[in-house]
């Protein structure tokens, strides 16, 4: 490493934004870590001279602006955005509640592009910066029982990818990385996990089963958040970083899955396509 870098780092409090946190603090890097309750973060982290623990609610505006003046006052920069903060709501999209699915996309979403919107400006005045957002294999591969946070990964990864080519000129960064199953907090019930709302008897027994499914997973996830944290400190270290970023082997398997079949589905219905250029003069 040459010159310490100021990562901002959302959701910190617990789970993979610890990891990243902690990573980055023993790589000798100044960290503002937010969290909705900074005393968690330090409980979370320790206490550490290069360590700026601040209070920040990704859905909260006023929040967002207060913790990035704060880390400008502290460290002068802000070199990485980590966008990670997030939570799962669970449920097949008839069981989830129109304010549950509006709070999903709020937090997973729109929470990335409220931090970003305010971080993007103090890294086009110094001519450069990382952002990184935080995905998951559902923003590429959906499956029943998890339309909610799909639809809010399948934005964030939409959003990134337009944002690499508009601040790219100004000598920022984007990286979206799509983690598989890893040990994290994510999966702990009332906390990070939510179920929908609505009960439908039709739904149950999938419901139920879906439930099951994420519950056995609980804590007994494949992949190791720490080494993930030392991934992404080699991701900032990269000259020409990728746009994407798939980690662990069942997001591998979920992603070359998804592109095969989108090249299949292309080809298969030529009859309905191959007219599709031809200009139409009777219309």
């Amino acid at each position: 490493m040459t010159e310490p870098q100021t990562f901002f780092i959302t959701g910190t409090s617990r789970g993979m934004g610890t990891e990243f946190a902690r990573a980055a603090l023993d790589a000798g890097h100044h960290v503002v870590a937010t969290g909705r309750d900074p005393e968690r973060v330090v409980a979370a982290l320790g206490q550490h001279d290069e360590l700026l623990a601040v209070a920040l609610d990704v859905t909260d505006e006023r929040t967002v602006r207060s913790a990035v003046d704060a880390a400008i006052e502290r460290f002068g920069r802000i070199d990485v955005l980590v966008n990670n903060a997030g939570s799962f709501q669970g449920g097949f999209f008839e069981e989830v509640s129109s304010e549950q699915f509006r709070a999903q996309m709020e937090t997973n979403f729109f929470g990335a592009m409220n931090v970003t919107r305010v971080v993007l400006p103090v890294m086009r005045a110094q001519g450069s910066g990382r952002v990184i957002s935080i995905s998951s294999t559902a923003g590429i591969v959906a499956g029943a029982g998890g339309s909610a946070y799909a639809a809010s990964k399948f934005a964030l990864e939409g959003w990134m990818e337009a944002l690499h080519d508009e601040v790219l000129p100004f000598g920022i960064h984007t990286t979206v990385v799509e983690p598989g199953f890893f040990r994290t907090d994510l999966l702990a019930e009332g906390s990070s996990t939510f179920w929908g709302d609505v009960h439908l008897d039709d739904y149950r027994s999938s419901s139920d089963q879906t439930k099951e499914f994420f519950r056995g997973m609980e804590g007994k996830q494949s992949g190791d958040p720490a080494k993930l944290a030392r991934t992404l400190l080699a991701l900032t270290e990269m000259s020409a970083p990728p746009l994407r970023l798939v980690a662990g082997a069942d997001s591998v398997e979920g992603v070359v899955r998804k592109a095969q079949q989108l090249v299949e589905q292309a080809r298969a219905f030529p009859e309905l396509t191959s007219s599709l250029d031809l200009d139409d003069q009777s219309s």
